[in-house]
């Protein structure tokens, strides 16, 4: 079965990006390729004993926490001034370094979250509306491609990184159980597009 090793094209990178934080376009760069290495070898073990690979198993929801959980981490490994929230499901995912007591925070503003999602333009569901700064990657995964061994491996086909406000939200209905989530209202997702920093 293929497992082809992706990787971040440079190309793609918006030059004209102002970024915040001492962000770099190395650093997603380099957080794009921490991923796509870890999916060929993880991938490369799976197919060599028979198995599917590791973007076909998972659930598209359990896919995309998976991927924030690595971006986040990866980030905060190679940007000069972000650090991973240590508060258990704190927001946002990335602080600026020593702001907050053992860069630790249940609710901050402080820095950058993270988001993953397969819908084209980066709409994409939170727990709340929020004055933050959203970075979200859009993938694709090959999931229907036949036989699956000619099926292209996971790719990211969009970042994008802007400053959005809670009057760029609208909050979502609820069902009898479901949380309520806030999306993007459709000047909020174009404000958001404007702030793109990659595309193939």
């Amino acid at each position: 079965m293929s497992t082809l090793r992706n990787t971040a094209d440079p190309k793609c990178f918006n030059l004209g990006f102002d970024w915040p934080f001492q962000l770099r376009q190395d650093d997603f760069r380099l957080a794009m390729q921490d991923v796509y290495d870890f999916f060929h070898d993880v991938n490369a073990h799976l197919t060599s004993k028979g198995l599917q690979r590791l973007d076909d198993m998972l659930r598209p929801a359990i896919m995309s926490g998976v991927l924030s959980d690595m971006l986040t981490s990866s980030l905060a490994t190679h940007a000069r001034v972000l650090v991973e929230n240590k508060y258990f499901n704190g927001h946002p995912d990335l602080l600026v370094q020593g702001v907050y007591p053992n860069n630790s925070v249940k609710s901050g503003t402080e820095g950058v979250e993270i988001k993953t999602t397969r819908k084209k333009g980066g709409a994409v569901d939170t727990h709340g509306a929020r004055a933050q700064w959203m970075c979200v990657f859009v993938y694709t995964v090959d999931t229907q491609s036949e036989p699956a061994s000619s099926r292209k491996p996971m790719t990211f086909t969009e970042v994008y990184l802007g400053r959005v406000e809670i009057d760029d939200f609208r909050r979502n209905p609820r069902g009898e159980l479901g949380t309520r989530t806030a999306t993007l209202h459709a000047d909020g997702i174009k404000k958001l597009r404007e702030s793109w920093i990659y595309k193939v």
